[in-house]
């Protein structure tokens, strides 16, 4: 009955065997109480510690218990001090760790400015997603350009979105086409739309870009280079036109498990539509690469097969008889 104010059963029998006669010795109290020497001695030594047993003035060698009313009002004062104690280290704690977050905020050079956190390094990026996919309630959409990724970076996302999607949060992906040809990130991509996520692919796509809940995006710094960093920012504005490019990204893209239509010589398909437009925009073989996520050797193959099906001689007339043709 006593167990909450720090009296464990054998001890509490104890004291109510003091409080029914205390002029026997500890034999008697054994008898009594159907307890062993060792628990009875325990008993003794715990109730004289909570001050329920004192000196007797009667017999100076024997203990008297305090009466109940008394001693429990020394228990519960002894746990409202223990409380206010537990509170006070509480508060020192929190205290004390609200200095340290601010601290690392300080010295790391990740910094905040006008609603934009620039993080810098891949361990500062990684920490952060882990952050926003924690918190995410709703939705994360991304686009992730540049054909194959990396097993690392995959790795990295994989238990991340397996407990996004676990939760009943909606993923949507946009993939490059030439995703499709690398087994990595292709095999990622269709374990993605097992778990319940969807996946489209599409032949250009804009720079990399994770939106959470439309409240929080990270785009990269500068999109040539990772290795500056990334940019979270939670303005309305910025979210909301990166928010509009994902969308039309996204309906413009073919789902990762629908069949692609297979090009012949009177319609492209729309990565050599793409690629097309690319170079005749003036962008070089290796750059157009960059675009569409491809080698320049694919570049090189895709354009010199166009020229064989267009019966071209040079890429100036590939590119005359595809604007011809309805192609540009």
């Amino acid at each position: 009955m006593l167990q909450s104010l720090g009296l464990g059963p054998d001890v509490e029998a104890v004291y109510r065997g003091m409080l029914a006669d205390a002029s026997g010795g500890v034999a008697e109290l054994c008898a009594r109480l159907g307890l062993t020497e060792a628990q009875v001695r325990h008993g003794l030594d715990r109730l004289v510690d909570l001050d329920l047993l004192r000196p007797s003035r009667d017999s100076p060698d024997a203990l008297r218990a305090v009466s109940p009313e008394l001693g429990l009002e020394l228990l519960l004062r002894r746990q409202e001090q223990e409380l206010t104690r537990q509170q006070e280290e509480l508060e020192r704690s929190k205290a004390a760790a609200a200095r340290v977050v601010s601290e690392f905020a300080d010295l790391r050079p990740n910094t905040e400015v006008d609603g934009a956190e620039r993080l810098v390094g891949t361990d500062a990026i990684q920490s952060r997603l882990e952050e926003l996919a924690h918190g995410l309630t709703r939705e994360c959409s991304a686009i992730l350009p540049g054909g194959s990724l990396s097993e690392a970076s995959l790795e990295a996302s994989r238990p991340l979105d397996r407990r996004a999607l676990a939760r009943g949060i909606e993923m949507r992906s946009v993939y490059q086409d030439s995703a499709r040809n690398d087994p990595t990130t292709l095999a990622y991509a269709r374990w993605l739309t097992e778990e319940g996520g969807q996946v489209r692919t599409s032949p250009l796509l804009p720079p990399r870009l994770l939106i959470f809940d439309r409240r929080v995006a990270v785009v990269p710094i500068d999109p040539a280079n990772s290795r500056l960093g990334a940019l979270c920012t939670s303005a309305p504005g910025i979210v909301a036109s990166l928010l509009t490019l994902f969308e039309q990204t996204w309906v413009s893209a073919v789902p990762l498990g629908a069949d692609r239509p297979r090009p012949t010589d009177s319609i492209p398909s729309a990565g050599e539509l793409e690629l097309l437009r690319l170079l005749a925009s003036g962008m070089t073989d290796e750059a157009a690469g960059k675009r569409l996520g491809v080698s320049l050797r694919t570049v090189r193959r895709q354009m010199s097969a166009l020229m064989e099906r267009l019966h071209a001689t040079s890429r100036f007339e590939a590119g005359l008889k595809a604007a011809q043709q309805g192609w540009l």
